[in-house]
Order: structure tokens, then sequence, then C-alpha cells
């Protein structure tokens, strides 16, 4: 009965104009920016991330969320179509989608994706609904040790699930840990690692890191390696799949969505690593594993349920918990900061309607989007004649534009363009910027949570070991650091990163 109740506070939040209008343009910019290749949802949501300081919180993440899982959707689009991914995760949609264009199937193609996530994503919301209050009941059984210890096993497995080496991987952790430190310390009031400026007073500003670190820093990117913008080449004929390709793409999706609502609550998790556990799941079940990389229906349909239900099961930690599982999903933890809330437990509580208001709105968000997908194929397929030369600017001035008319200082711009090189300097030394975004959130939470520690137990670092979640987790830690620099594994993980790259 809770439930229920819980679920007409949303749908009440959710059905006033002004935030049925956001998750509408949340979900319309999320498929814009999944269908052009290179932006992302990541400097989607940090160049825009400044503006939604000035509306309501649940209007903000109810934008915010739309344009993440928007993304997976538009995503496919073009990965079928033109076998051009406009997102990461639709990577593998594009392997046997394409091939289905190629044969004439790619409103089918099309449908089953849309279909897929339609389905995905009304489960993985459904979970969310579920086990979002049971794990806020369970997280406020969490004292200090614990937080911390779980904050470590994210940071750890956020390196044991991405590509690349484990080293860089603990040294962007470090150093994000570290920048995270930069400010006054809240228990002695002393200035740390602020060269002396009252600007660093409250620390690096998380609008100029997050948006230079990934907008401006991928504006870098593409300007090395522009390229012209391919034509499409399928063209789509009917949109309604057969009896016979409902049957294949059922099992696929089913499977799809079990497996991404788990895989997104897993820290380092989300819609990539989902839509590509998804396909070789599905690839190794198969009857006719030949089949697939030549038009496999089952490549498409599991592929797009996996990386929509993880998308949206990846709020779960961050909302409950108040740990990012993701990049993204700091950044969402970056909007609700802004707005004065702290993400975790106490949100449950404190903001009801924000909370059951965003969990309404995935779903409503997923019925715009197949509305949105299947009949505007057309002009989707027409936004990728955008030169670069016209998109670059556009993002730099609203980044410029957003993270100043936050705080109408021009050192946050300076800040920006120095992130920027940042972000674009790891890109050449081959880091990934996700485990440093990771570690400059999580570090004050973590520090804070120490010191919380130290202070209760007399500065007896054994309480750690003694309370047994924190001990389970930080046992857990171990193990999975462990795994990960195996030699066999290691291997695995440079041979990855070599292929994706």
């Amino acid at each position: 009965m809770d439930l229920i109740s819980h679920l007409a506070l949303g749908f009440e939040t959710v059905f006033q104009p002004s935030n049925l209008l956001f998750c509408f343009i949340g979900c319309f910019l999320g498929t814009a920016i999944g269908v052009l290749p290179g932006i992302g949802p990541m400097g989607t949501i940090a160049i825009l991330l400044p503006v939604t300081f000035s509306f309501s919180p649940a209007s903000s993440l109810i934008m915010l969320a739309g344009i993440y899982y928007g993304a997976q959707y538009g995503g496919s689009t073009t990965a079928i179509l033109i076998n051009l991914p406009g997102e990461a995760s639709s990577a593998v949609t594009a392997i046997d989608g394409y091939q289905l264009a190629r044969q004439g199937k790619a409103g089918t193609a099309l449908a089953t994706a849309a279909i897929g996530s339609f389905f995905a994503g009304t489960i993985a919301t459904l979970a969310v609904a579920i086990f979002a209050v049971p794990l806020t009941s369970m997280a406020l059984k969490f004292g200090p040790p614990d937080y911390f210890s779980l904050m470590v096993l994210g940071l750890v497995a956020s390196i044991a699930l991405a590509h690349g080496s484990v080293l860089k991987g603990l040294t962007m952790i470090v150093l994000g840990v570290l920048l995270g430190a930069v400010g006054t310390d809240v228990y002695t009031g002393d200035m740390r690692f602020t060269f002396g400026t009252m600007n660093l007073a409250d620390g690096i500003p998380i609008l100029a890191f997050g948006v230079g670190l990934y907008a401006i820093g991928e504006v870098l990117r593409g300007l090395e390696h522009e390229t012209d913008q391919p034509a499409a080449h399928a063209q789509v004929t009917s949109l309604f799949p057969s009896r016979k390709d409902m049957r294949e793409s059922a099992g696929p999706i089913l499977r799809g969505t079990a497996l991404g609502s788990l895989l997104g609550v897993l820290p380092g998790g989300g819609a990539m690593l989902s839509s590509f556990a998804s396909y070789a799941i599905e690839k190794k079940i198969s009857r006719v594993p030949e089949k697939f990389g030549h038009g496999a229906l089952a490549g498409v349909a599991g592929p797009e349920s996996a990386n929509n239900a993880g998308a949206q099961t990846s709020f779960i930690p961050m909302l409950t918990l108040g740990i990012p599982s993701n990049p993204i999903m700091a950044l969402m933890a970056g909007a609700l900061i802004l707005q004065g809330l702290a993400p975790g437990p106490n949100l449950v509580t404190e903001q009801p309607r924000l909370f059951w208001g965003l969990i309404v709105s995935m779903w409503i968000g997923n019925l715009m989007l197949v509305v949105l997908n299947l009949p505007l194929v057309g002009l989707w397929v027409k936004l990728l004649r955008v030169k670069n030369h016209f998109l670059f600017p556009t993002i730099l001035g609203f980044s410029a534009i957003g993270v100043y008319s936050v705080s109408n200082n021009s050192f946050d711009m300076f800040a920006m363009a120095f992130f920027g090189c940042v972000g674009y300097g790891l890109s050449k030394l081959d880091c990934e910027p996700a485990p440093l975004l990771l570690g400059f959130v999580l570090g004050p939470m973590m520090e804070e949570n120490l010191r919380r520690a130290m202070i209760l137990s007399d500065g007896d670092f054994s309480v750690f070991l003694t309370r047994p979640i924190s001990a389970m987790l930080l046992l857990a830690s171990a193990f999975v650091l462990a795994v990960v620099f195996l030699p066999a594994i290691s291997r695995r993980r440079a041979e990855v990163f070599v292929e994706e790259d």
C-alpha cells in the first residue's frame, strides 16, 4: 500500500505542467545527442548543469535523467540506419542492426530496439520503486566506518569494470580524491591546497571541473579527429515487426532487461557494460551463433534492452546510498548538491516529491521516447548534417555562459579551461577521466566519514575491521583489486582497450 501511495505522489509531481515539460525536453535532448556522435550524455549534462541551478530540484533532476536514458534510445537510430553509433553503448547495436538495415529490415530493427527499450525501462523503473525504500532503510543503519568502506568498494569496482590499465585507474582515483580535498577543512577551518587564493576556499568548483573535463575536453578531441559525416544509406519501410520477429526477440529482451537491471546497480556499471555483456550472452546461448554479425535480431533486442535498464537502475545507489555508480551519476549528485540537497538515504524522507517524482518520470519519459523515436526517424538522421564547425563553438559558448552564470566569478572560467586541457591530456595518455570524477565527488564524503569514524573510535583504525559490514566491504574491495591484478585479467583488459581504440 505504501508503494502505491508513493507512486501516486510521484504521478502528482510529474503531471505538474512544468515537470512534464522538462521531462519532454530532457527526452528530446537526450535523443538528439544520442544521435549526434561524439557529444554523449556526459558532456550534455555537464553543459546544462549550470542552467538547472535556476530550476526546482525536481524539474532539474527529471530533465537530466531524461537526457541520460534518452541518449540510449537515440544512439540506436543511427547505429542501425548508417552504422554510426551516436552513443558508446549503441556500438554493439550497430553490429547486427546495420546488417538488418542493409537487408531491408531497418524498420523491424528500429521497432525491436524501441519495444525492448520501453519494456526494459518499465521493468527497471519498477525495480527502482520496489528496492529504493528497503535500501534506504538499510543505509540508515550504516555508520561512518561502513560508509567509508562502501565508498572504497565503489571506487575499486569502478576500476575493475572499466578497461585499460588498473594502475592508471588507481592513479586517477587518488588524484580525484586529492583534488576533492582542496578548500577549507570543515573541522579546523584551515585552508588546504588553495595556493593562497580565496577562489579555492570552497574547493574546486564542481561545475568548472565537470564541464571542463568532459565538454571542453570532448571538443578538443573532436577538433583533432574531425571527419566528414556520412549520409544515410538505409531506408525505413515498415515499423511493425512480424510475429516471428517478436518471438525471436522476446527472450533476448527479457534476458537483457534482467542483466541490465543488475549491472546498472554495480559501481562502474551502467548502460555500456550492460549492452556489451548482453550481446556476449546472446551469442553464447544462441542456436545459430554464426548469424551474429550478419543480421541477428537478438543482437539488437538484447543489448538495447540491457543498456536502457542499466541506465535507469544506476540511479538506485546514488539516490539511496549517496554513492554514484558511474560518472553520469556523479554529475547527477552534483546537480543535487547545487540545489542544496545531499544525495543519500535522507533524500527519500526529506524530499519524497523529488524522489518519487523522478522515479515516475522515468516511466513517463520512456513512453515519450517511443513516440519521439519511431515517427521522427527522418529528423534524427538529418541532424547528422550539422557540421562540427557549427556545433563545437555552440558547445563552448553554452559551457562558458553556464559556468559563469552560477557564481559570476571569472576564476571559474579559467578553471573550466584548465580542466578542459586536463581532460584532453588524459585522453592522450590513455587515462579514463571517469575514475578521476568519481574520486573528486566521493573524496570529500570519504574524508568526512573517515574522520568521523576516527573521532568515534578515539583514533583506533581497527574499527573498520571490527564492524561486520565495514569488514565485509573492505574484504570485497581487496578481492576485486586482487582479481584485476591477475596476469590473465590484466592482459585481457589491455587487449580490449587496444581493440576499442
